[in-house]
């Protein structure tokens, strides 16, 4: 292996609360949880979209040199059938391009979706063990384009 190696850790909400929060299932029978408040900051132009995508299965290792991030709003992705994923994120710099030194890999079981805060740096979906189908939620349209995606130099996340 060359460059980075991030070696994978448990998906726990104190981790990933810089990056975002994970929606996770409700503990009991008739309880709610909401995080509609995630949504809250988008361009006034714009509306929701939601669809769904299909993401082939990858393994550990895995190299990573491509991350995206949505400047104008949060992006959430709720797994329709998946077994599980990971999640890799990064914090930008003053001048917004992504810190791939402090990149860190969760591991993430299929019944918890995560909802990236706007502007977090992130790799695209990445399934283990089998294919892998997600629903995402996210704010788009108006005048403004909020894709934007960077080559970095190749990251390797290990378990």
């Amino acid at each position: 292996m060359s460059g980075l190696v991030v070696t994978l850790e448990p998906a726990t909400a104190e981790a990933f609360a810089p990056f975002g929060r994970f929606v996770a299932p409700p503990g009991a029978a008739g309880e709610r949880s909401f995080y509609s408040d995630s949504f809250h900051e988008r361009p006034d132009s714009s509306s929701p979209v939601l669809h769904t995508n299909f993401v082939p299965a990858t393994t550990i290792p895995l190299v990573c040199s491509e991350v995206e991030r949505h400047p104008f709003a949060a992006q959430c992705f709720l797994p329709l059938d998946v077994s599980r994923y990971v999640v890799l994120v990064m914090p930008s710099d003053d001048d917004g391009a992504p810190i791939v030194g402090a990149a860190r890999a969760m591991l993430v079981p299929g019944n918890r979706g995560v909802i990236y805060h706007r502007n977090v740096w992130h790799m695209g979906a990445s399934v283990l063990d089998r294919t892998g189908q997600f629903a995402v939620l996210m704010w788009r349209g108006g005048k403004y384009h909020d894709d934007e995606f960077r080559r970095i130099p190749p990251l390797t996340v290990v378990e």
